[in-house]
């Protein structure tokens, strides 16, 4: 009987449990499918429950060193103990520790930097009984999670990374290169460190997408009483009740009330939306200002907000860590060094009849070059002073793999609203009329407007601020259901509102007609203020492009990105006139989050490596599925900044050009590194079958090695 379970995995962060996982299930009786996602630590199987029983399927995962736990029981588990959950940066950081108080004993007893550093040199080098303490108590830290699967892969005939890394910590410190054994350690073990904390932080973001949703919503029962219930238990057809401030439950349509509604979180739309009667709301929205009746059109679990959420789920679990070149190339080159030594050392004396002795010396030579502590460290050392430096700058790297595809874009996508512009309604243009000047139509606004929450009543407000203006609140003011607003000043009679509102009152003339047209095909949302005798003027109001969108734009341009184009939920006046001012190759407008992610997906196909920018929950799913996600800090929501692989803090644009100069930078060091260290390692090899090489020239040859690697590396923390 074929029947399917899912488990909670505890220890699933990579893909490499991924493949011990498929190793020990593969060609069991009984399994016929698995099924994985990395990001919530997920194993899905299908099985034959005549063949193998459940328990054998927890037993087996058990066998690993992971965890399973039945899906629907891991809520009802303890929370992490001190080990699980700090186990990782505990032995990391006493890694670092006692490398760092080997180096300081070291120093001090010999008095000498160079000596610690560099090492001796034959019968000269002697490192402290101290310093070899704290050395080894530091290689036992950092490889303490990586020993186990060095031995793995050593059983099994197949090396990897944590094989390589082994050897050379053991070859460092059977050479009496202590310093450097527990330098290898420590850095591997950070590596492994960011790379846990950086699929931990994305196993949050769903859960900050979950947020969004209320919890418990007032529904009114068929007696008609209103019971608050969890959001869960609504049925389709139910009529829920939203208040103003409050986020809108589920999508639905409005029954009864009329509001605005700001949709950024699920279209990207920069202003607030009118809603009334028949009108489509979404769960996770915000209903601004009056209180709505709302029919619930879908489930909990079927809402675009669910929908967005799924799409984040599948766009991280398809992008498993890819193993790195060096990770790659260690799959070969530690046995083939291990051959080519033994080869030297015994196939002359075998085929030639020459000095054992000799030819054995020259095998221990070759394995000593062989070490790849310059070849291992080249990478990583070069990774941290670029992360270092980026971070410097306020941009956030979640792994060195992004540093490295940024380098190689083709194209960029860019949010508008929140990474164009401000994301929120600001004041353009102020055109008085019939003899009033700037200020007052600005006074008269804002008086107005003194005791409104409306986003556009708050751009005025806000203007009025900044240009020292008092604010004296009209009186006997009304509201205009839909339209406006209307109260006296100085006994006077003055209103506020839309272009619809002025049509009604009579005041629109023909040159005022036109003026309003060409605002809103700019994509402005134009307020009209009048009085009794006449219209005193128009204020034009849209969300603020970023003055630096359109240097940034053409500096992204110039570091050859072949498409820049302008993604957004906005209407398509509004982001034609967005894309005109700022430059973009190209924009899609009017999009909901699935066809943000369509979009970038037909740019994947079209350019091949691919970035999204952007700042909001709707923008989640595309910063996800692009080959990097790159989030707007100050202004960006969690969702955004913990799926998006890169976060700009200081929201500035200029950032990304310089991020791809820093990446660009970083790809040639580490060639340059790599190819060094190669290259000395082929010469060396060269000298040794010539006989011109020794032990003590190996040992300081690749120590030598490691320190130029290194010094090369650090020059990226040059800003």
């Amino acid at each position: 009987m074929t029947e399917q379970n899912v488990y909670k995995i505890q220890g699933l962060d990579c893909s490499e449990e991924v493949t011990i996982l498929t190793k020990k299930f593969r060609g069991r009786a009984g399994v016929l499918a698995l099924d994985f996602d990395i990001l919530n630590a997920r194993m899905t199987v299908t099985f034959d429950s005549q063949r193998i029983s459940k328990r054998q399927i927890i037993t087996l995962v058990d066998s690993t060193g992971m965890k399973a736990i039945p899906w629907e029981q891991r809520a009802d588990q303890k929370t992490d103990s001190f080990w699980q959950s700090k186990g990782r940066l505990s032995m990391t950081c006493l890694s670092g520790g006692f490398l760092s108080a080997g180096f300081i004993v070291h120093w001090y007893i010999h008095g000498s930097l160079l000596h610690v550093v560099l090492g001796g040199l034959g019968q000269e080098h002697a490192t402290p009984l101290f310093s070899v303490a704290f050395y080894l108590c530091a290689v036992a830290a950092g490889a303490w999670y990586v020993v186990p699967k060095a031995i793995s892969a050593a059983k099994k005939l197949r090396p990897d990374m944590n094989l390589l890394m082994v050897v050379a910590m053991v070859g460092a410190m059977i050479l009496g290169e202590w310093f450097e054994g527990a330098m290898v350690s420590f850095l591997f073990a950070l590596s492994l460190l960011l790379e846990h904390w950086s699929m931990e932080r994305s196993r949050r973001a769903i859960g900050s997408l979950l947020e969004m949703a209320p919890k418990t919503a007032r529904c009114r029962d068929e007696s008609g009483q209103i019971r608050e219930v969890e959001v869960e238990q609504i049925p389709v057809g139910a009529t829920v009740i939203v208040r103003p401030g409050e986020r809108i439950p589920l999508d639905g349509t409005v029954l009864s009330g009329s509001t605005t509604v700001n949709q950024a979180p699920i279209t990207g739309e920069s202003m607030p939306v009118e809603k009334k009667v028949d009108d489509e709301v979404y769960a996770g929205t915000i209903n601004q200002d009056g209180a709505i009746e709302i029919k619930a059109t879908k489930g909990a679990s079927d809402t675009t907000l669910a929908r967005i959420i799924h799409m984040v789920e599948e766009a991280q679990a398809r992008r498993a860590p890819s193993q790195q070149w060096v990770d790659r190339f260690a799959y070969y080159y530690t046995p083939a060094m291990m051959v080519l030594a033994a080869a030297i050392a015994i196939l002359p004396p075998l085929l030639f009849a020459a000095s054992w002795s000799e030819w054995i010396y020259r095998g221990l030579v070759i394995l000593v070059i062989a070490c790849p502590c310059a070849l291992v460290i080249s990478t990583p050392v070069s990774i941290v002073s670029s992360l270092t430096a980026s971070t410097r700058n306020g941009v956030l790297i979640k792994g060195g793999v992004f540093i490295e595809v940024i380098g190689h874009l083709k194209a960029i996508a860019l949010d508008k609203t929140g990474t164009l512009t401000f994301g929120q309604p600001e004041v353009q243009e102020i055109v008085p009329l019939n003899k009033h000047t700037t200020d007052q139509l600005l006074t008269t606004a804002a008086a107005l407007e003194a005791n409104s929450e409306h986003p556009l009543a708050r751009a005025i407000l806000r203007r009025a601020q900044s240009q020292g203006i008092s604010v004296n609140a009209a009186e006997d003011f009304q509201a205009i259901k839909g339209k406006g607003a209307e109260g006296r000043i100085d006994g006077r009679l003055f209103w506020i509102g839309s272009h619809r509102l002025m049509h009604e009152r009579s005041e629109d003339t023909q040159e005022v007609h036109e003026k309003i047209l060409e605002f809103e095909d700019a994509g402005h949302t134009v307020v009209a203020i009048g009085n009794d005798d006449h219209i005193c003027g128009i204020i034009s109001i849209a969300d603020g492009v970023r003055p630096e969108a359109k240097v940034a734009v053409s500096a992204i341009k110039k570091a050859g990105i072949d498409k820049v184009i302008m993604l957004t939920g906005d209407n398509s006046g509004t982001a034609a006139a967005i894309a005109d001012q700022i430059g973009v190759d190209d924009y899609k407008a009017e999009l909901l989050p699935e066809d943000k992610v369509t979009a970038v997906e037909s740019l994947i196909d079209e350019h091949g490596k691919v970035a999204m920018v952007g700042d909001g929950i709707n923008d989640a799913p595309a910063l996800a599925t692009a080959t990097c996600g790159i989030a707007m800090g100050a202004m960006g929501t969690d969702a955004a900044l913990e799926t998006a692989d890169i976060t700009l803090m200081s929201d500035e644009l200029d950032k990304i050009p310089w991020l791809i100069y820093k990446s660009r930078d970083t790809l040639k060091i580490i060639k340059e590194n790599i190819s060094f260290a190669l290259g000395l390692k082929f010469l060396f090899i060269v000298l040794t079958l010539c006989g011109l090489a020794s032990l003590w020239m190996a040992i300081a040859t690749d120590t030598g090695a490691t320190l130029m690697v290194t010094f090369n590396a650090l020059r990226l923390l040059r800003k």
